[in-house]
């Protein structure tokens, strides 16, 4: 049963990839930050940003899903797993 919840058509999801993009050149920042010996309190504080930004990226899947798999073609409502959603929200916290 799951990812029959959210099946999202690639391009819905554009704003998404190019912040996950971003926080991929984050990552490599932080990685040479510990590489290059910097301050541990500046390494954590990036990391809590990537952090911040990764959950971001993470509601904004949940919260496309929920707003395409509530309609079909036609702009009609059809049925959606709740729990499956509600598993793949409470996942971010």
């Amino acid at each position: 049963m799951y990812g029959s919840a959210v099946d999202i058509p690639q391009g819905e999801l554009a704003d998404v990839v190019k912040r996950l993009k971003r926080i991929e050149g984050q990552i490599g920042g932080i990685v040479r930050m510990i590489e290059d010996g910097r301050d541990c309190s500046a390494v954590v504080t990036q990391l809590a940003a990537a952090s911040k930004a990764l959950n971001k990226a993470g509601f904004a899947v949940v919260s496309t899903g929920m707003r395409f798999c509530s309609t079909n073609e036609d702009s009609e409502t059809r049925e959606i797993d709740l729990r499956e959603l509600e598993r793949l929200f409470l996942s971010l916290a």
